[in-house]
This record gives structure tokens, sequence and C-alpha cells, in this order.
């Protein structure tokens, strides 16, 4: 049985973007939307919405991209969320023109 590993961006009540990892897609954002871990990031920032998700083969590539992705900009997830990696691209591209330091995407 292959098992696949998830990384997921939701977007919180107060715009801001949480990255995480699991391989139940379901379940785990379940568990952000109730709430059940009152110490968490989302808990006092609900509701939450899942807005990109992406699934790796290994948990080893999923946890690379998930401590990439929590590297990036707001602007930068925006753009993946809104134009996939063409968006990102966009904004690698304004950023560089004006000297501002970028992560690759890949």
């Amino acid at each position: 049985m292959v098992t696949v590993t998830y990384v997921y961006i939701l977007e919180c009540a107060d715009g801001s973007y949480y990255v995480g990892t699991t391989q139940d897609l379901a379940r785990r954002i379940e568990e952000h939307r109730t709430g059940v871990i009152p110490k968490a990031y989302t808990a006092s920032r609900r509701p939450v919405h899942l807005v990109w998700s992406q699934d790796f083969p290994t948990h080893d590539e999923a946890f690379n991209w998930e401590r990439r992705l929590k590297g990036w900009s707001h602007a930068k997830k925006s753009a993946l969320i809104s134009s996939g990696p063409e968006g990102v691209h966009v904004i690698m591209r304004r950023q560089s023109r004006t000297g501002r330091r970028s992560n690759t995407l890949t």
C-alpha cells in the first residue's frame, strides 16, 4: 500500500496562512476546524479554510516542501494559492528586480 503525505495551506479568519503536513487530509482539516488542540496556531484563528494542498509520494518530500513554504512571504503563498507555480515565479521576478531576496520555488 502506498501512503501519500499532503502539504496543505489553511487561510485563517485573521487572513494569515497556516502550513502543515498530514497523511489524512480530511481528518486533519476537521481537527483544525473544530480546534481540538487548544494551543494550536489555528485554534484561536477559526474559522479556517483549506486553500491549497498537494500530495507527495514520501514523507521526506512533503516535509521539505512544508519547511520551504513556511519560509515564504504571505504574498508568495497567496500567489501559489491563486495562480499556482507561475504566480510564484511572477512574485520572484518582481522581487529580483527590486533587489529583494526570494526563496526558489523548487
